[in-house]
């Protein structure tokens, strides 16, 4: 079994994080929520900007690993044209995250899911620090590599192999309101009504999730 350390928000990055957005100079900003074929190219071609803002915008988002329902910061410039152009293409987004209980379906980004039952666990998350992963490294239990989508879980309560529509979390680094996951891991700290969610980034980006309660659909 792995050992996952619980995770703590950091006062440092905290107070960091504080310090920049006073000293950042203000300006007009929307949410671009990706697509299947989202790019760095086509987010700066709809908006009207430059890639090298768009980056700029982005620190901590890999271009070459832009996925479904990643939230992409869209710099523009203060203007009247520029406002309502934003109001136009805000209007697109679709809804994210809408349920039924009969039928028991779950829709997010576009996508209906025939879900089984619903679980509330409480949820804390991980990344693929050596001091979190131990002599396995960065794997999960089968041996495949950490990405986003991999959770850890009691096999007792969530049996591995399960899929998962995770939903109620906040954090920058997972897609906003839903994302699909896989059972792929467990850890000897992840007991009873417990998953441990993986989160692309540095150790302390992701610690900043800490703990939280979130709802799992066990889809079909």
């Amino acid at each position: 079994m792995k050992f996952r350390l619980s995770p703590f928000k950091s006062a440092a990055v905290i107070l960091g994080l504080g310090a920049l957005l006073m000293a950042a100079p203000a300006h007009a900003q929307t949410i671009h929520i990706a697509g299947d074929k989202t790019t760095f190219y086509t987010v700066a071609k709809k908006y009207g900007v430059g890639i090298s803002e768009l980056v700029k915008a982005n620190p901590k988002v890999n271009p070459l690993n832009v996925y479904p329902g990643l939230r992409l910061v869209v710099p523009v410039k203060d203007n009247p044209a520029a406002s309502a152009k934003l109001k136009a293409l805000s209007q697109e987004q679709p809804a994210l995250l809408t349920a039924s209980s009969s039928p028991k379906t779950v829709e997010a980004w576009g996508k209906t899911f025939s879900y089984e039952k619903t679980l509330q666990v409480k949820a804390t998350a991980y990344s693929s620090a050596a001091s979190e992963n131990g002599k396995w490294g960065a794997v999960d239990y089968f041996g495949n590599p950490l990405k986003l989508g991999t959770i850890a879980v009691d096999p007792d309560v969530i049996p591995l192999g399960t899929k998962v529509l995770v939903t109620g979390y906040s954090h920058p680094g997972l897609p906003k309101e839903a994302f699909v996951a896989t059972a792929s891991d467990k850890g000897s700290a992840i007991q009873g009504k417990r998953i441990d969610i993986f989160i692309p980034g540095s150790q302390s980006f992701v610690s900043e999730f800490g703990f939280q309660d979130v709802r799992l659909y066990v889809i079909k």
